[in-house]
Order: C-alpha cells, then structure tokens, then sequence
C-alpha cells in the first residue's frame, strides 16, 4: 500500500508539476496579445482637415484619412440619399458627381478631393422643383424600390454630359462623329448601375426622353 501510494502521489505530483509549467509558458505569450491588442486600440485615427462643396455650400470637415467619400457624406454631412449598396464599387448605388464627372463614392477617399465640388441626389432636385431626370423617373415607373434610384439618376445626368460633350463609349461606332443618346449607348453607358428590381427598359425611357432637353 505504501509503495502505491507512493506511485500515486509520483503521478500527480508529476502532473501538477506539468501544468504548472505549460501555465508559466503560456502566461507571456498572453500578456504579450493583450498588450498588443491594448496598444493597437490605443492608436488615435490619423484625422485630416478636408473642405467639399457639396450641392453648393460649403463644408469644413476633419476626418479620418481612411474615410470614404460616401460616409462622409452619409456618416458627417448626413446626405443620406447617396446609398450604401455592396461597398466594392460593383452596383452603382453610391453614384455621385464629383467636379461633373460621375464616381462611385464608396471607392474613394474624401480627403483625397480637397476643394471639390460634389453633387448629390439632393443637389439635384427638390420635391418642389424636380430635376427633368427625376420627373421622368416618376413619369416612366423608373425607380420600383427606390434604392439604387440616387445613383442611377445621377449616372443618367452624367452619362447625357459625356454625350453631350462627345465622349465615345465602348459601344461607338465612329468615334470621330459625335455619340448619339440611342439606348445602345444609354445601355453602355448606364451598365454600372444595378437595378435589382428590372427596371432596366424603364430607366432608358426615361433617359431617352431627358436626352431631347438640358439635363
């Protein structure tokens, strides 16, 4: 009996002694994690002062340089009609006109457009005032849910504006004569903007029937 007990208390003295010691390893490795995570979450955001006129007034702001120019807009100037769709550039629902040009704003950082001037769904129209584009989106059922409406109306302003100043497009055929606002080229040119509710054949008439005036 003694020498099993013995053995026993070999045994569990043995194993005490193990896990002790797996214990005084680990303990560093640990602390180090947390110190690092305790550090990292510590770092203050790089902020950088950034001014955009947008829909004509302008804004001072002071953001964080990873800030994309839709959650400014969103998150900082509260312009919720510019909409958040996939994030990756892919669906359009961020359009917005940048200096005339249109850009999916979720791609691009708002620091990297100091001085700029942007124009948003609400710089567009007003329900009192229409913009043409908007009026016949009504007019030709053209917005369905309305989600990916901002930004298809404001690539369909931009897109009449290349035509208008004769930029070709991937489907031009001449492109030394000035592009046409056919629904070829409205098709092509609108490609970038998803409508998950099919409205496709509606927008384009509606489109079509801004085309004849300023847009």
């Amino acid at each position: 009996m003694t020498e099993s007990h013995h053995i026993n208390a070999g045994r569990r003295g043995l194993l005490i002694a193990g896990a002790l010691s797996a214990t005084v390893a680990a303990v560093p490795s640990v602390a180090g994690a947390a110190q690092a995570v305790s550090t990292s979450g510590q770092a203050p955001p790089v902020l950088m002062k950034v001014s955009l006129d947008v829909n004509g007034r302008r804004h001072s702001l002071e953001l964080d340089t990873r800030t994309t120019l839709l959650d400014a807009l969103r998150e900082h100037l509260h312009l919720t009609g510019t909409k958040k769709g996939c994030d990756h550039g892919q669906c359009g629902a961020c359009t917005v006109m940048l200096d005339g040009q249109r850009i999916n704003a979720c791609l691009t950082l708002a620091v990297m457009h100091d001085g700029a001037k942007v124009t948003t769904i609400e710089g567009l129209g007003t329900p009192d005032k229409l913009h043409p584009m908007q009026a016949a989106f009504i007019a030709h059922d053209g917005y369905q849910c309305g989600y990916c409406t901002p930004g298809q109306i404001c690539s369909a302003v931009a897109a009449l504006g290349e035509i208008r100043q004769g930029i070709p497009s991937h489907v031009s055929a001449d492109l030394n004569a000035a592009p046409q606002a056919t629904p070829e080229e409205l098709r092509e040119r609108m490609s970038g903007n998803i409508c998950r509710c099919g409205a496709y054949s509606n927008i384009i008439e509606a489109i079509t029937e801004v085309a004849g005036r300023p847009a």
